[in-house]
């Protein structure tokens, strides 16, 4: 991920319009001839405006003798174009006050501008060049590979626990892509020649693949004139976009190892097989890895930092997948602390939920959580871009934005309580626990 900064106050004070209730969210969307779904949102109340477009494509997409490509080709796609001279790219968002940013997961690829609304057009051209015209040559390419490099050792073999991530993920699928993480391996990306990044781009990196996704300050018919300008000429893909089918078969009895890691303390990491994002069940799961970690009185945090100082941290956390994902539950061991014991903790308040129903207040405090993060998230332009495009890429209704709120308060204490027993079992997980390298054997 690039980090930039914003540029000026003005545009700090633009990008967040957090309203004090969950207004409905208005938008438009249509279609292009080359297969390219277009969302535009209008909100004029702040002269800004989020240009976002997100590609189908991540890291599951991949060869897998060829990992880290998508995350790869975020940190390209800035290179230049064939008309945007290299390194020029940033130069343009800078000089007319705005920022940009990009991302890679599992299953998608986000990126976006954020700018004065009289610079729209600046984002569009821009978008439409990386789309189109992007430059995929051996001097990018290398460039690019040294970035990445160093952030792999910065983000993942440098940091302490770092690679929770990719240590979990290998354990819990065996052969579904999920099993690698974006930043995929050095080894292939070394190993690729030029012909494979040229196909990857023209494979995925086109309008029937991608949804653009416009809110912020702006006229809805003159942008779609801008829209058609910049992006109706673009060809559409004529080869089948890859979309893996891979099941992984149930973990069958609790898969246990130990990482030794360049750590004072030990860490305990429980990772659970998920229903894929939009699933019923995946609300329900959601809520219960907040019951569990959200803030400091969340169960996890109170019960092993507070009562009984088992832990210096501890939290839950789901990985919202297009397909079947995990749920991981982490805590880093207090001074002198077993990782055993700390494992036995985890499991102790994991049945808790299971065994009892939770309390009125605390569902309650629950639910108000939840309504205020839905409400957050989609307090920006930027926000709402980016919601706009993950509800129409993933579940293809855009509408999400605002009623998938009302999935979530569907929820019961009852549901909380079964999807606990039915997806938090001992005998269907991953348990790894980190210990300091000085104790190996």
């Amino acid at each position: 991920m690039k980090q930039k900064g914003l540029t000026c106050l003005f545009f700090l004070f633009g990008l967040f319009t957090l309203n004090a209730q969950m207004n409905k969210i208005d938008f438009v969307e249509y279609d292009l001839a080359n297969g390219l779904h277009v969302i535009l949102h209008q909100d004029n109340s702040t002269p800004i405006v989020a240009v976002s477009i997100m590609y189908h494509v991540g890291s599951k997409n991949e060869n897998p003798d060829r990992t880290g490509f998508a995350h790869f080709f975020e940190h390209l796609l800035f290179e230049g174009s064939e008309n945007i001279e290299r390194g020029q790219f940033d130069k343009y968002i800078n000089g007319a006050g705005g920022s940009n940013n990009a991302y890679t997961s599992q299953d998608k690829t986000f990126y976006y501008e954020l700018l004065p609304s009289n610079q729209l057009e600046l984002g569009l051209w821009l978008e439409s060049e990386r789309l189109l015209h992007a430059k995929v040559d051996q001097k990018g390419v290398e460039t690019q590979r040294e970035v990445v490099k160093e952030e792999r050792r910065q983000r993942y073999e440098n940091q302490p626990y770092g690679t929770i991530l990719p240590e979990s993920m290998a354990r819990a699928f065996t052969k579904h892509p999920y099993r690698w993480v974006p930043i995929g391996s050095m080894e292939h990306l070394n190993a690729a020649q030029e012909i494979d990044y040229i196909n990857f781009y023209k494979d995925f990196y086109v309008p029937n693949n991608a949804v653009l996704s416009i809110a912020g300050d702006l006229d809805i018919e003159a942008t779609k004139k801008m829209v058609d300008k910049y992006f109706s000429t673009i060809p559409k893909g004529t080869k089948p976009i890859y979309r893996p089918d891979i099941v992984d078969a149930p973990i069958k009895g609790e898969v246990k190892d130990t990482v030794f890691d360049n750590i004072q303390l030990p860490a305990v990491v429980q990772t659970y097989r998920l229903p894929a994002q939009g699933t019923p069940d995946f609300y329900a799961v959601s809520m219960l890895a907040q019951l569990l970690s959200q803030g400091q009185s969340s169960r996890l945090y109170r019960a092993l930092v507070d009562e009984q100082q088992k832990a210096v941290f501890a939290g839950s956390f789901p990985l919202p997948a297009e397909d079947p994902g995990v749920n991981i539950i982490y805590s880093v061991a207090n001074m002198g602390v077993d990782a055993n014991d700390l494992s036995e903790a985890v499991d102790a308040e994991i049945a808790k939920v299971q065994n009892e129903l939770i309390s009125d207040k605390e569902f309650q405090k629950l639910r108000n959580q939840v309504e205020n993060d839905f409400v957050t998230s989609n307090a920006t332009v930027y926000g709402i871009a980016e919601s706009l495009a993950n509800y129409h890429l993933f579940y293809k209704d855009a509408n999400l934005i605002n009623t998938e709120i009302d999935r979530y308060l569907a929820v019961t204490k009852q549901d909380i309580q079964r999807v606990a027993k039915e997806y938090f079992k001992k005998d269907s997980r991953v348990n790894l626990f980190y210990l300091p390298k000085q104790a190996q054997p």
